[in-house]
């Protein structure tokens, strides 16, 4: 096979591990709140949103260890053992406590940016400057087919229930987290990637490791370990503070607030919408299904196709937030304020227009859609101008993320629906802006003719 064949194969192996784990894993947090408040025991006092703000909060703190981690062990066994732990979380709702459901939080939190910098490290050893757009389409969308999957196995096993019973919950999550496993070990496909340093320079690098061709140093042991992940934690900070990672962390942000939305709260909404009918809570997978058909067809489009099209960075992102102003509009018009915040039985409360099943579903793949706009030209942008530094780089991106995630999951414990969204057309626009104005940067200092491709 060909050194590009190869790294193209690595590419895909990576969007199915991932899509395999997140089948399972967004699935889990699109319906834990649902299923928390379905609870049949009184010993369990958990709260969903609580569980994911903790998932987050630590998420966000762990992404200044996780290059560390990644740079002594290696991407390919950093993503294999951070997969166990989400699969970990994800049973401990088959018979849940609250200690175990907290402290599973905990170490996702940790595991979360682990595999992500990983990720983002296998996905730019594995690129060049004219393929990284392409690779970074193909992962998305691959990754967004969890969405798909996952959400129509919870609607053809919760269709037609008011109430989640215990045998409906564990037979839900036993199967989840076999599929959680199944891409764990996915992993131990990926290859290494030719390279134009000689083999024998190569031969002890730990697999899919990245490392410079003129690394001179012959040291060994613990304190060649110490000495890599020491280096790699002081890029990370350094990375932190350069004028283009500032301006990208709005746009970044932004994307942690939505991901908090279409994940959590917009399908807790729907499934408390009394208006709806009986079949509410099974629409929470028919509205996940939406939301990665919408995901899927921007990962495809402006990822796999962008060289065929010439669309450059702007244009798509300005596409996403246009999309999204839609979608929070029609979704402030059409679901109840209280719906977030609603008990179990749900909310009978008015919404300014008569609700529409079909008005919600359409606003999920809006939501999908616009996040692949977003997430697509993220990764491409930082790939290509940190490809020297890709792990710092992508562990900054994922801490920025995070920590507004969990930032959205605390205060969607309170705050109703139509603040929520004032929040994210705010940072929206903003972060918008601010993409323009890095993308103006890179392209200024652009130095190879191919780069209107990515």
């Amino acid at each position: 096979m060909s050194p590009e064949g190869k790294k193209l194969l690595n590419i895909i192996i990576l969007g199915f591990g991932f899509m395999f784990m997140f089948t399972a894993f967004q699935t889990c947090g699109n319906i834990e709140q649902t299923v928390i408040k379905s609870f049949n025991s009184t010993e369990f006092h958990g709260s969903g949103y609580t569980s994911m703000a903790i998932i987050y909060g630590v998420f966000s703190a762990s992404n200044l260890i996780a290059p560390s981690v990644v740079a002594v062990i290696g991407p390919q066994l950093s993503m294999f053992f951070s997969g166990l732990l989400y699969s970990l979380y994800i049973a401990m709702f088959i018979y849940p406590y609250t200690w175990s459901f907290y402290t599973a939080s905990v170490l996702v939190g940790i595991a979360a940016a682990v595999l992500w910098t990983a990720q983002g490290n296998v996905l730019t050893i594995n690129s060049t400057d004219s393929t990284i757009g392409r690779n970074s389409g193909i992962f998305w969308a691959l990754l967004q087919f969890s969405l798909f999957f996952g959400n129509l196995y919870i609607y053809c096993a919760w269709h037609g229930h008011v109430h989640i019973t215990d045998k409906d919950r564990q037979t839900v999550f036993i199967s989840l987290t076999v599929i959680s496993l199944v891409g764990c070990f996915l992993f131990f496909l990926l290859r290494k990637p030719d390279s134009e340093c000689s083999s024998s320079a190569e031969a002890t690098e730990p697999l899919l490791q990245e490392e410079p061709c003129d690394n001179t140093a012959t040291s060994s042991g613990c304190s060649h370990l110490c000495s890599q992940a020491l280096d790699a934690f002081v890029k990370s900070c350094k990375l932190f503070i350069t004028r283009e990672m500032l301006l990208l962390g709005v746009s970044i942000g932004y994307t942690g607030l939505e991901l908090t939305f279409y994940s959590g709260v917009y399908g807790t909404c729907i499934g408390a919408m009394m208006r709806f009918g009986q079949d509410a809570k099974s629409l929470i997978g028919i509205s996940g299904i939406c939301i990665g058909v919408g995901e899927i067809l921007g990962g495809s489009v402006f990822g796999i196709l962008n060289k065929r099209i010439g669309f450059g960075r702007n244009p798509i992102v300005l596409l996403g937030f246009v999309t999204h102003i839609i979608a929070f509009y029609l979704i402030f018009l059409n679901i109840a304020s209280d719906a977030p915040l609603a008990p179990e039985e749900g909310t009978d409360l008015e919404a300014f227009i008569t609700p529409s099943v079909g008005v919600a579903l359409f606003c999920s793949f809006l939501l999908g859609l616009g996040d692949s706009c977003f997430n697509t030209q993220l990764l491409s942008i930082i790939g290509f101008m940190f490809h020297d530094n890709s792990a710092p780089a992508f562990a900054v991106f994922k801490f920025i993320q995070s920590i507004m995630a969990a930032l959205a999951f605390y205060y969607s414990n309170y705050l109703l629906l139509h603040w929520q969204l004032l929040i994210l057309v705010v940072v929206g626009f903003l972060g918008t802006i601010t993409f323009f104005k890095v993308e103006h940067m890179a392209s200024s200092s652009r130095r190879q003719s191919d780069y209107d491709s990515i």
